[in-house]
């Protein structure tokens, strides 16, 4: 199997590439890096990659934070979508960036050994199709709307700045959130039923188990069911927020009966957003801008490559 580390240089504090091609040499791996030029670049490579050399057995590690991953599985599935996919193409992740929460859900294994990245098993994962009027992405992790996409525009300023930025990138966002997006108009329909209609102040979309940079917003999260795990929390002041953060920070808010009369849970398959005025989404925060968008679970549509714990 050929392995692609595909290098993002601008995520995280630094520019990982020399770290990644060293860690290949001393593996001794048979081996070739790409490194990124831009937003969606990794997407186009890959997809690219996929239709000049099909039938291919690959393995594309993506080098860098959720964002990267993303742009990696993106061009695995357009490429899939194109009929140049297939299960001898794989994905894995060398965790560099900021957050890396998808592979939080993989407890305890070592992603940053390129050594037990090439060596590891694939296990099959969902993924979500995102139609917008734009046209089709996809997202592996999470998708959010409301609070936590204004958190993840401040991340994407901030998250190179000192003090305020790297692990601390979060909290600053929710910092600016709470003066930015607290009351959030939508409509959410999830498997043809209205669930809900009014104002939110935020909306989650899972397949993973963790977002920004380590919260554990969907405890019961199986990336590999079929299903989307659907969260939505209703408008509350700024002092009960604040002392909700730390059950949704350690998963606990599920089952936190001070946020009963605010949050709504369930799993489902297609899930669908929409206001009368745009509004932004994340996935894996990646930020899109529109007025509906439609969301489908894709059912252990990636090979995920996973080191042995």
């Amino acid at each position: 199997m050929k392995h692609i580390f595909v290098v993002n240089p601008c995520a995280g504090k630094h520019d990982c590439g020399d770290e990644i091609a060293a860690a290949i040499d001393l593996a001794d791996l048979d081996a070739e890096t790409y490194g990124t030029t831009g937003p969606r670049d990794a997407t186009r490579f890959v997809t690219q990659w996929c239709r000049d050399h099909r039938g291919e057995a690959v393995r594309f590690h993506a080098c860098g934070g959720d964002g990267t991953l993303n742009e990696v599985v993106s061009g695995v599935l357009e490429a899939a979508a194109e009929g140049n996919g297939g299960s001898h193409v794989e994905v894995s992740c060398y965790p560099c960036g900021s957050g890396n929460d998808f592979v939080k859900y993989f407890a305890g294994a070592d992603f940053t050994d390129v050594a037990a990245l090439a060596a590891a098993s694939a296990v099959e994962v969902d993924a979500m199709r995102v139609t917008t009027a734009q046209g089709v992405r996809y997202c592996i992790n999470t998708l959010n709307f409301g609070f936590e996409a204004e958190v993840c525009r401040t991340m994407s300023d901030v998250r190179r700045k000192p003090l305020i930025g790297g692990k601390m990138a979060y909290t600053t966002g929710i910092v600016r959130g709470l003066a930015t997006g607290m009351k959030n108009p939508c409509r959410m329909t999830v498997d043809g039923e209205v669930w809900h209609q009014g104002d939110l102040l935020l909306a989650g979309v899972a397949n993973g188990m963790y977002d920004g940079g380590g919260y554990r917003c969907a405890p019961r999260a199986m990336a590999d069911d079929g299903l989307l795990e659907v969260l939505a929390i209703a408008p509350m002041s700024i002092p009960r927020f604040a002392k909700m953060i730390g059950s949704y920070e350690r998963g606990t808010h599920l089952d936190d009966p001070r946020l009963a009369d605010v949050l709504r849970y369930r799993r489902g398959r297609t899930i669908t957003i929409e206001s009368q005025r745009p509004f932004f989404i994340a996935t894996d925060g990646e930020l899109l801008s529109g007025t509906h968008f439609d969301v489908e679970c894709l059912n252990k549509a990636v090979r995920f490559a996973v080191p042995t714990k």
